[in-house]
């Protein structure tokens, strides 16, 4: 068996080429695509690895997962060539996890601190504020959000574990965009206003069923990313057939629960504007969710039991 790799290279983006990068390369027959990337940035000086992305010659595929064997890339190895791109500035998932969460507990913090103030402005001119403080229902909400991106935030430190080391730093604006605005500062100003349907000091039985919704779908969303993790070695990028509770119904059952915390919220609150926010996140959890679908039939084949819905039974 060969003990060494010769690959070419070459610019994907040749608009934007890596200047110093070489012609070729010389691998271990056993490297993997994070090895041969660290060659490559430390060849062009780049300096981060996560910078390179690397891609087959035939299909032009970004080869994603890290962990793999070159030598079991049949593009790669036939072709005999990499094609390779740097990334730009990198910045890791968990980093960008934390900071996306960070936005909603700001927001729904610093809302209620400025009530007083922030509802004499037009278009909310409620002058009677000050006579008006928080109810117990506005108060229990602002707990809800509270726990669950707390909750997020815990899991993106010590439960999840990322198959991918980095994302571009550009990503973070955009990423964070939809939970700082949506979630954050939307939520905050219509939940916390004294003219909101949350705006009461009673619960009605219609809130102790949004409550019981809340803690349920908070609770198993929970045992599933706890289970999810254990399904991968730290460090590691391998998958596996999820066997929990729910995953007998859709293909990812975190977020038929988190759609059920949410609607949760929605009971209590009346709100629009959480109402927009779980709708906007419903579509992206769709796509993810078949993604997560069409790649469990891929890897497992017959193993693997298909999944008619892969995020809401009977509807996604």
């Amino acid at each position: 068996m060969a003990s060494q790799l010769s690959l070419k290279l070459s610019n994907r983006a040749p608009k934007k080429p890596i200047r110093k990068l070489p012609a070729s390369v010389e691998l271990p027959h056993d490297a993997t695509v994070e090895d041969a990337k660290i060659v490559i940035a430390r060849a062009t000086g780049l300096g981060d690895f996560n910078r390179i992305g690397l891609f087959d010659p035939a299909t032009k595929q970004n080869l994603k997962n890290r962990r793999a064997l070159l030598r079991d890339e049949a593009g790669v190895v036939s072709a005999g060539e990499l094609v390779v791109k740097d990334l730009g500035p990198q910045v890791a998932w968990r980093t960008v996890f934390v900071i996306e969460y960070f936005g909603p507990i700001l927001f729904h913090a610093l809302v209620p601190l400025i009530r007083p103030y922030i509802y004499l402005i037009p278009p909310f001119a409620y002058r009677n504020e000050t006579e008006t403080p928080m109810t117990q229902v506005q108060w229990i909400l602002f707990a809800m959000f509270h726990l669950h991106f707390l909750k997020r935030e815990y899991e993106t430190i010590f439960v999840h574990k990322f198959s991918a080391n980095t994302m571009p730093v550009r990503n973070i604006v955009r990423n964070s965009a939809f939970y700082w605005i949506m979630a954050g500062l939307l939520c905050a100003l219509d939940i916390y206003a004294p003219g909101n349907l949350s705006s009461r000091d009673q619960l009605v039985p219609l809130d102790y069923v949004g409550l019981g919704l809340f803690a349920v779908g908070e609770t198993c969303n929970w045992i599933v990313h706890r289970h999810l993790a254990s399904l991968r070695k730290p460090g590691g990028t391998e998958k596996g057939i999820p066997n929990c509770i729910g995953s007998n119904l859709v293909t990812s059952p975190n977020y038929m629960f988190e759609v059920m915390a949410w609607c949760g919220v929605i009971l209590i609150s009346r709100s629009w504007a959480v109402v927009l926010f779980i709708c906007a996140g419903i579509v992206y959890m769709r796509d993810w969710s078949r993604g997560k679908e069409k790649a469990l039939r891929n890897e497992f084949g017959d193993k693997y039991k298909k999944k008619r819905y892969t995020m809401l039974p009977g509807l996604i």
